[in-house]
């Protein structure tokens, strides 16, 4: 009896540390902004994994025709080449974001001097391509432990993750990615697509025809985050 009620309890433990980390949501190890409480229908669309040389100018063309604002969570170790790229997305009127240099699946894993170093890496590269500050984070696979908390508290960033994570890079039938953000829609919600997806394009043009139906507006991201910290 008394091996059970150890194996349940570590079970159960692990079970939440499990939770406490891959569900961004949670906010057990930081703060993060995933959404804001709000009656006003208004969104925030945000990309991850970029920049792609291929898919996100096809992605900035549809902002660009719809007038659509949108946030670019960018990985370092893509920059290199796609300088002017990053710069279009600035000039363009959109934000760009830290996703971490390496985007490694071992990065939860980094210390905490190693992990500082990937960040500031890649806030540099950043900043030396389009001369703008950074410091809004996403943190890779939306994964988040202690030595995270740590290293963004130490560096400054503010966290942003999403309510609405359409699973596009598991590539599902635009219906299904639709019928997603249908059951997780509502006012102040950030949404996460990629722009590294074949198509993701033609995908951006059926979500923004969808939000519209529905009556949203998106916003930059900077104005939901006023939105969020102005109800503190």
């Amino acid at each position: 009896m008394h091996i059970l009620v150890s194996v349940v309890i570590i079970v159960s433990v692990m079970a939440f540390f499990f939770y406490a980390s891959y569900s961004i949501r949670a906010c057990i190890y930081m703060r993060v902004f995933c959404c804001k409480k709000t009656e006003e229908k208004i969104i925030a669309i945000t990309f991850d994994d970029g920049p792609d040389p291929i898919q996100t100018p096809k992605v900035l063309k549809v902002l660009r025709e719809k007038h659509i604002p949108a946030c670019f969570f960018c990985i370092g170790n893509k920059i290199k080449g796609n300088e002017e790229l990053l710069r279009q997305i600035i000039k363009e009127g959109h934000r760009i974001g830290n996703h971490s240099f390496s985007h490694s699946g071992y990065f939860p894993l980094y210390t905490f001097k190693r992990m500082c170093h990937d960040l500031i890496t890649c806030q540099q590269e950043l900043e030396k391509a389009t001369g703008q500050p950074v410091l809004w984070f996403r943190p890779p696979f939306g994964v988040t432990n202690p030595t995270l908390a740590k290293a963004v508290r130490r560096l400054g960033y503010i966290p942003i993750g999403w309510n609405i994570r359409t699973l596009d890079t598991q590539q599902p039938t635009p219906e299904k990615i639709i019928k997603r953000i249908k059951k997780r829609l509502v006012p102040g919600s950030i949404l996460l697509l990629h722009d590294r997806m074949p198509d993701s394009d033609r995908l951006l043009v059926q979500v923004l025809e969808f939000i519209e139906k529905e009556g949203y507006t998106v916003v930059a991201l900077d104005r939901l985050m006023q939105q969020m910290l102005n109800a503190h």
